[in-house]
């Protein structure tokens, strides 16, 4: 079996999307929706985190339950609404990548037939779907009105 290998990934992939929604928090507090929302989001991940890790040891994987903190800040740029969309866009493929290792893990769970994680899978992934669903909505707001600016 390598479910180890899916939950690896999942683990990562979930980390990296903890520290984006937290990064993106930070870079755009002035759009209190985009601060306050990601920041919501970027807790889901790092649940996510945590149970991935729990369930990791059932296969001797030795994963973290830490979260990093947001990236640097960085220069900000010319334009912070041309940069809120670049970084919208990171965040909802990054959250894509998440969603297809979590329907991954469920498949083969499913064929495994390890409950545990089936049940994992299905309590996890759904708060993904939100999370894109979210970052797809933010874009379709934000876009017509910072591109024809």
């Amino acid at each position: 079996m390598k479910l180890d290998l899916v939950l690896r990934e999942l683990h990562r992939a979930e980390k990296a999307l903890a520290r984006d929604l937290l990064t993106t928090s930070d870079r755009h507090h002035a759009e209190h929706e985009v601060h306050h929302l990601a920041r919501d989001l970027a807790a889901w991940s790092a649940e996510h985190v945590r149970e991935v890790a729990r369930a990791g040891r059932a296969f001797d994987l030795e994963l973290t339950e830490d979260v990093p903190g947001p990236a640097p800040a960085g220069s900000p740029g010319p334009d912070p609404g041309v940069r809120l969309l670049a970084d919208l866009r990171r965040l909802h493929r990054r959250a894509a990548g998440v969603s297809l290792d979590w329907e991954l893990l469920a498949q083969g769970a499913q064929a495994a037939r390890d409950d545990g994680l089936l049940g994992l899978a299905s309590r996890c992934h759904p708060r993904t779907l939100r999370q894109l669903k979210w970052t797809n909505a933010m874009l379709k707001v934000l876009s017509p009105q910072i591109l024809t600016s």
